[in-house]
């Protein structure tokens, strides 16, 4: 279970478009079972810029990921992350209809080595890039953004299996 919070502290308004800046806070619990538990609370800080208009998205974020040390004295390494985003709405649409808009990303990963009592672990770490198409789906206040992050490079320490492709669905209801 997570908790995410964001302050926009910054707001462009012009004709049919939308610019802001914001300062985001997540944390994350350590809810799941002996088999999939990492007994950590960790968080991630960060910040993201958005452009919005009728037609074209655009997105950018680096945040930061801070992994705690379990009870054992294992820390997974902490990660930065970056997104850089653009989307194309290719029908306006009112309030009161459901609104899609097509998104195309690119994703990298910078993780930190694992550390077990402090000591760095061979084979963890490294750097890994990813092309991401999606889509983003609202109705008013509710959302639907789906999308498959294909690996397209990576720059892993030592010998580690790269990463496969990763789907996602977030559903957001906005308050």
């Amino acid at each position: 279970m997570a908790a995410f919070t964001k302050y926009r502290f910054w707001r462009g308004d012009g004709p049919g478009v939308q610019q802001s800046t914001t300062a985001l806070i997540k944390v994350i619990t350590d809810t799941g079972d002996d088999k999939v538990s990492t007994g950590t609370t960790d968080s991630i800080l960060g910040l993201a810029y958005g452009y919005e208009s009728r037609t074209w998205y655009r997105w950018a974020a680096l945040r930061h990921r801070f992994n705690d040390e379990n009870d054992a004295g294992l820390r997974r390494g902490n990660k930065t992350l970056f997104d850089l985003v653009g989307g194309i709405r290719m029908k306006r649409t009112g309030y009161l209809e459901p609104d899609t808009v097509w998104l195309l990303e690119l994703n990298g990963e910078f993780a930190q080595r694992v550390e077990l009592n402090g000591a760095a672990q061979m084979n963890t770490g490294g750097n890994e890039w990813f092309v991401s198409p999606g889509i983003f789906w609202t109705l008013r206040n509710f959302a639907v953004k789906a999308g498959v992050q294909i690996p397209i490079t990576s720059d892993l320490n030592e010998r580690q299996e790269k990463t496969d492709y990763r789907a996602k669905v977030v559903l957001e209801w906005h308050l």
